[in-house]
């Protein structure tokens, strides 16, 4: 899964949160309740919006730091295990930041959905939690690909 794939799987939660609690016939929320629901929706949706922006920028970072090594690949590695490491916390906070949002989202679920969020929260921290890792994976994979096509015999 990709990071906008977890992403939109959070956004869905998000906006879905309101209707399955329309859908399991609780008592209609408090006004005041309603508004910090659509508060702590759009406050994680910019917070979502912003770490987006975070991984862009480090993606963009370890895209130059590749380019920079001009294919010294344990130079490439190092730079860009430099870089995740810069990026890990960001990406670690998200996904508290995710979890409590969940949490938070739980209660004004029917028990089906909260079970399908019990189950996918794990998974989406582990995607996103991995995202330095994996956009490192990605560029060391890329910059890896002119070298074994010129390396191939033809």
């Amino acid at each position: 899964m990709s990071l906008r794939t977890a992403l939109a799987a959070a956004a869905v939660l998000a906006f879905a949160a309101p209707a399955f609690a329309q859908v399991a016939s609780a008592p209609a929320p408090a006004p005041a309740a309603a508004q910090d629901a659509e508060a702590a929706e759009a406050a994680f949706e910019a917070r979502g919006e912003a770490f987006e922006a975070a991984v862009e920028a480090m993606t963009q970072e370890m895209q130059a730091a590749a380019t920079a090594a001009n294919g010294d690949t344990v130079k490439a590695g190092g730079d860009l295990d430099a870089i995740a490491a810069r990026y890990q916390p960001q990406a670690d906070a998200f996904a508290d930041e995710l979890e409590a949002f969940i949490a938070s989202q739980l209660p004004s679920m029917p028990a089906e959905a909260q079970a399908r969020m019990a189950q996918m929260g794990p998974m989406l921290r582990g995607q996103i939690t991995g995202v330095p890792a994996t956009a490192k994976a990605k560029v060391l994979e890329a910059m890896a690909a002119p070298a074994a096509a010129a390396a191939a015999p033809q």
